[in-house]
């Protein structure tokens, strides 16, 4: 019966939209599922497919059939179960489809079938550095933080701090700078006696710098991209594909963005020139991304950050446009970012994890 069960929840139609599709990826926790057409096997669809799609800019409410894969590597009822094996350690497969000559599915082995759950991920996201931006009053989480800073506030069983560390510490990232001003004498205090087998560097922001101002205290420390973070927000997807897609395409800064999606409460009109009525849709599905508070950024843009003042990363960005520089945007899930920032999302997020 839990067999049935897990092959209802990885499969969908090919007339399923790209954004029902990542979704459905959120709701079950999994990041590849099978596509079908008429019941028979089409296609297999991953959130790395989908994330490349909405690089492209392809709409989000087309169907999955629009980017269906030219090569799926499934097995058939032929291969043994070392073969199995083996063309899922290949690929580092979640599951392999065992699909017969007339399409139909006649069985999915899952990685936990044949491996520890937790091996699957790549572990070397290549880069060793991380900044997490900590040093904010946290006024919008008041009155907590009148008591505790907003980096301690408590997240599945420890503090912000160290959730952000121990995700990034999966991936083999053992250097960390944080940014401290509120309360930083007790941060510093409980993070130091935790013993944390990383190396947890504290550098101080005297007075309000922005959201990245206060990292140009650090020029000199960094040879290599490194990531930058909020101490307020979660990012759930695998860190080795962010530093993969800013290393090929040769961004600047990559930042990463949610992919939302709301439904209109009005219908919607697309006029031409003239004014002429071109086509109507009643209540769309509008799709947008938005900014998470976690980048990837170049060592030489530190140079860009004045010493003084208030600077903000956006102004940063806007900095390395105005010089031809290359910003990328990497897209995750609307679940796969978590904002704890306000007393209503923290509130709600800790309900949530409850």
């Amino acid at each position: 019966m839990r067999d049935k069960e897990l092959l209802s929840e990885i499969i969908i139609s090919d007339s399923t939209s790209l954004m029902n599709a990542m979704r459905k990826m959120d709701e079950i926790g999994r990041k590849l599922l099978i596509v079908v057409k008429d019941a028979r096997f089409l296609s297999l669809i991953s959130l790395g497919d989908i994330q490349r799609a909405i690089i492209k800019n392809i709409d989000l409410n087309l169907p999955v059939s629009v980017i269906s894969r030219k090569i799926n590597i499934i097995g058939n009822p032929e291969n043994s179960t070392d073969e199995i094996r083996q063309m899922m350690v290949s690929i580092r497969a979640e599951f392999l489809p065992i699909i017969d000559p007339k399409g139909n599915i006649v069985k999915v082995y899952f990685w936990n079938d044949f491996f520890d759950t937790h091996s699957i991920a790549n572990k070397v996201p290549l880069i060793n550095k991380v900044i997490i931006m900590a040093g904010g009053l946290g006024t919008r989480v008041q009155p907590f933080t009148n008591v505790i800073p907003k980096p301690l506030l408590p997240v599945n069983g420890r503090s912000f701090l160290e959730e952000i560390i121990h995700r990034f510490a999966f991936y083999s990232i053992k250097d960390f700078y944080i940014s401290i001003n509120y309360k930083a004498d007790l941060i510093k205090f409980y993070m130091n006696s935790l013993n944390l087998p990383f190396n947890i560097n504290f550098f101080t922001e005297e007075t309000p710098r922005g959201t990245i101002g206060s990292v140009a205290g650090l020029k000199g420390c960094f040879n290599e991209p490194f990531f930058v973070s909020n101490c307020d927000i979660l990012i759930d997807t695998d860190y080795s594909e962010i530093v993969n897609y800013h290393t090929l395409n040769k961004f600047d800064i990559t930042l990463v963005a949610a992919v939302l999606s709301n439904k209109s409460e009005y219908g919607t009109l697309t006029t031409g020139e003239m004014g002429e009525l071109i086509s109507l849709e009643e209540k769309p599905n509008i799709n947008y991304k938005i900014n998470t508070g976690m980048y990837l950024i170049e060592p030489g843009l530190i140079d860009l950050i004045p010493t003084e003042g208030i600077f903000h990363v956006t102004d940063l960005i806007e900095l390395v446009k105005n010089k031809g520089g290359r910003v990328g945007v990497f897209p995750v899930s609307e679940r796969s970012w978590r904002d704890y920032g306000t007393l209503n999302a923290f509130i709600n997020q800790t309900i949530k994890n409850s």
